[in-house]
């Protein structure tokens, strides 16, 4: 793990993306599901995941999104990315989702559907499950 940027402990399945996530303009600030057709989560909800992407991308007005679906209770319960961009660190921190970054090696181990434990105060923050 790189840097812890938002604190929590919480637990869920992954929703993974190889593809960086344009907050603004690709995610519902409703329903969190994602309406860009071109992304690999196309259609998918990012609510009650643990949401791990590459990093965010698009114009900062993106941090209000986040803000928005946890607000409208369809936020991820916590965030993983490769590279933390200003965008989702606000926003994460605007919604208090938890959120960190990991090293490449770590990011091919997370796998899509598998369960895990966030812990940010644990000596070894992500737990796997099974």
């Amino acid at each position: 793990m790189k840097k812890i940027l938002v604190k929590g402990k919480t637990q869920g399945k992954i929703l993974k993306s190889e593809k960086p996530i344009n907050f603004l303009g690709s995610v519902d600030k409703k329903t969190a599901i994602i309406s860009d057709q071109h992304h690999d989560l196309f259609q998918k909800s990012l609510k009650n995941s643990i949401l791990v992407f590459p990093s965010g991308v698009g114009s900062s007005v993106g941090a209000y999104t986040i803000y928005s679906i946890k607000s409208n209770n369809s936020a991820p319960l916590a965030m993983i990315c490769q590279k933390v961009d200003l965008t989702v660190a606000t926003g994460c921190a605007l919604a208090n989702i938890p959120l960190i970054t990991v090293t490449d090696e770590e990011f091919s181990s997370l796998e899509n559907g598998r369960e895990i434990i966030l812990d940010t105060e644990s000596s070894n923050p992500i737990t796997f499950l099974e």
